[in-house]
């Protein structure tokens, strides 16, 4: 009790020196865990700049299609109609994207009569909420192939899925589970949400600063609590043996590019891996036209629209 009283009211000279050194290092916590709380609700609730397109003036005759997630609310996407009764092609927008900005790729992808469906994810484009970084982009995924397979103009059994970053790491955990998955696509993807924060902490130029990124692990392992025990995707690779997958990486994103390469190693085949200098974002058009050509082609030597045996 003498000690709490003195470091109240300090009288000596060591008590009031150890006071302010208390003082000094409660106010730097209280400090940097007001930063680090700051950043992370930044990443995970970036801003939104949802494009605003009229489907009846878009080519390729694209049609509103919605879906029930889990929480029970809708989410609704883009189908591209291809060939009737052929394979989907699911296009996954990354992390501070949406969906208006892979359109070049779905359209190639239909010019070759894939049907294909792409949506936003929450926290992007048309979709508010909270990004988890892939721990629920998944399940909206999930959601998205189920709801596509009752319709009855498309193969209920053979999806394609292209995922860039944060929709590559959901592809990879839904290929994981769902047989319905005969094709894997994914560009700069990682094995576990809480690489990607710590990337995008790094990439803040926040991480310097002490315990911040310990501190930003912890809340994101807060938030997404329900999620603790989930492995990374890397653990779950083996049951997508037979499945064909590609891995893309790219220069100018060498953490995501090592934990694609990473990915790569660990897949089972059949596999392939490509490099490329710049990321699909900040590819030239030139550079996204061949880009987009190769995802096609890799779609159309796994999951043909008709198969070779068809008149």
């Amino acid at each position: 009790m003498a000690l709490l009283s003195e470091l109240r009211s300090p009288t000596t000279t060591l008590a009031k020196v150890f006071s302010a050194i208390l003082a000094l290092v409660l106010f730097f916590f209280v400090s940097v865990a007001t930063v680090s709380g700051f950043l992370l609700y930044q990443i995970l609730k970036p801003p939104r700049n949802p494009a605003s397109l009229d489907l009846n003036v878009m080519m390729g005759e694209p049609t509103s299609f919605s879906f029930p997630i889990r929480g029970g609310s809708d989410r609704v996407g883009w189908f591209f109609p291809g060939l009737r009764g052929g394979p989907t092609i699911v296009v996954c927008h990354g992390y501070l994207s949406q969906r208006s900005e892979v359109l070049t790729l779905v359209a190639s992808l239909q010019d070759h009569q894939f049907n294909v469906f792409l949506f936003d994810f929450t926290g992007h484009g048309t979709t508010p909420g909270i990004t988890t970084l892939g721990y629920k982009e998944r399940s909206e995924l999930e959601a998205a192939v189920q709801a596509l397979t009752g319709r009855n103009d498309v193969d209920p059994k053979r999806f394609g899925l292209w995922g860039l970053d944060m929709g590559g790491y959901a592809a990879l955990e839904v290929a994981t589970t769902d047989p319905r998955i005969a094709a894997l696509a994914v560009d700069n993807a990682y094995a576990d949400p809480r690489t990607m924060l710590q990337i995008q902490v790094s990439r803040s130029g926040l991480a310097v600063l002490p315990l911040v990124t310990r501190l930003t692990d912890f809340g994101f392992r807060m938030v997404n609590y329900q999620f603790r025990n989930d492995p990374p995707v890397s653990r779950q690779l083996s049951r997508t043996n037979g499945i064909p997958k590609l891995f893309i990486q790219s220069d100018d994103h060498p953490e995501l590019a090592n934990e694609t390469l990473n990915l790569f190693i660990q897949s089972p085949g059949p596999k392939e891996t490509v490099r490329d200098r710049l990321s699909y974002a900040e590819m030239t058009d030139d550079d996204r036209h061949a880009y987009e050509n190769q995802i096609v082609t890799f779609f159309l030597q796994n999951i043909p629209p008709a198969p070779a045996n068809s008149p």
